[in-house]
């Protein structure tokens, strides 16, 4: 692969990338935040206070612990930090509580976990061959990339705002995908394995990663035409795959397996008595049967990049219970494919400016208006026109162009 630095060979840009946004992240302390804020506080005293037995049981606030076992986990390892700026915040029966110290704990709790989301950017970037590769520092598929996923305005609205946790998630995904493209399938596994177990929506592209594992570890020959060979079939591959899962399930499920738990933990995880649709979430139907079929001819990464795309947008209009935010699902997996392919980047910008906008209603305090408009408009703008010139000779539908996703041995 091409090595990929500015002309002092630091690599510096990056650092620079990182740094302002977490300054423009903390700069957004002070504005409105979600009920999503007294949930997450909520959980900290939840799995501060009570035994393991209580977790998924403890209703005595509205916003009762329904992610899986590992993110409850990362909460209660969260909680022994937080007791030392506000150790009311640890109160169960405290509801609705707030201060100036719990503000500064959990706006900068999201902070810091982006420390994976950044790492994360910074190894999808080495998975891309810039073929083409423009002079200027700013039209260099990498830097382009880093930016829109850095900067991405869904992320800081709905984490830096709004307020929540997916920055870290995303990154587990974006390493995962990383991992699969650099040939190293059984980490990617692994890490997607954990993610699942930290947040259950990523469910929804779970068929992408099956049906890629599949065809690109589990079968380990090819045809001169690039089919598949289908003696190569490894049993050996499959079965360590599986064990992969079913090691990570047993670590995160296993203690509410030994307390008898398990039913009433997957009611917290999949409340269906809520309904099809819930306040103003999504409206949708219940399925992802359009996703099956092309999910079934995943080959190469940039194909998995594809149907884990469609999966996510199969199951944000497809999907139970789905919320805006679910948008930033899809929207963060095309940004790697919109430097390669100028058809990607305009699918990309539609995408990304209408997925944005949808998520306009989560901020619907006077105050936020100005912040929301403006941060929106700048990512816009630069999506835009970074794009514009990395494909400035054949942005079109159909065009071609050089930046390509690779399998990294």
């Amino acid at each position: 692969m091409a090595a990929f630095t500015i002309a002092t060979g630091t690599g510096n840009w990056f650092s620079a990338l990182a740094l302002g946004v977490t300054l423009l992240k903390c700069l957004l302390i002070p504005t409105y935040h979600s009920t999503d804020f007294e949930v997450h506080r909520n959980w900290l005293a939840i799995t501060h206070s009570l035994p393991i037995s209580q977790w998924y049981y403890e209703a005595t606030s509205e916003w009762t612990l329904d992610y899986p076992p590992f993110f409850a986990w990362f909460e209660y390892i969260l909680s022994h930090v937080a007791k030392y700026f506000d150790q009311e915040m640890l109160n169960v029966h405290n509801l609705n509580y707030s201060s100036s110290r719990t503000l500064l704990f959990q706006r900068f709790s999201v902070i810091f976990m982006d420390v994976l989301f950044v790492y994360a950017v910074r190894e999808c970037c080495k998975c891309i061959d810039g073929k083409k590769v423009g002079k200027e520092l700013t039209e260099k598929p990498k830097f382009i990339l880093s930016v829109l996923l850095l900067w991405n305005f869904g992320l800081l609205i709905v984490d830096h705002i709004h307020f929540q946790y997916n920055g870290f998630l995303f990154g587990l995904m974006l390493l995962s995908i990383a991992r699969l493209f650099q040939k190293r399938h059984m980490e990617g596994a692994f890490l997607f394995a954990v993610l699942l177990h930290f947040k259950h929506i990523y469910l929804y592209v779970a068929p992408a990663y099956g049906v890629y594992l599949l065809r690109s570890y589990c079968f380990t020959a090819n045809k001169p035409d690039g089919s598949i060979r289908w003696k190569s079939f490894s049993f050996v591959r499959v079965i360590s795959l599986g064990l992969v899962v079913f090691l990570v399930s047993a670590l995160s499920l296993g203690p509410f397996l030994a307390l008898n738990q398990l039913p009433q933990v997957f009611s917290r995880l999949f409340p269906f008595k809520r309904g099809l649709c819930h306040a103003y979430w999504a409206p949708n139907f219940w399925a992802l049967y359009n996703a099956l079929d092309k999910v079934l001819s995943v080959i190469g990464p940039r194909g998995f990049l594809r149907c884990l795309t469609l999966c996510a947008l199969s199951s944000f209009m497809f999907g139970w219970h789905v919320h805006e935010k679910a948008i930033l699902l899809a929207i963060l997996p095309m940004s790697l494919l919109s430097v390669g392919k100028a058809g990607d980047a305009s699918i990309f910008l539609i995408l990304t400016t209408t997925g944005h906008y949808s998520l306009f209603p989560l901020l619907f305090t006077a105050p936020e208006l100005p912040i929301k408009i403006l941060l929106m408009l700048l990512f816009t703008i630069y999506s835009i026109s970074s794009l514009k010139t990395l494909f400035r000779r054949s942005f079109t539908l159909v065009a071609q162009a050089g930046v390509q996703w690779h399998d990294l041995s």
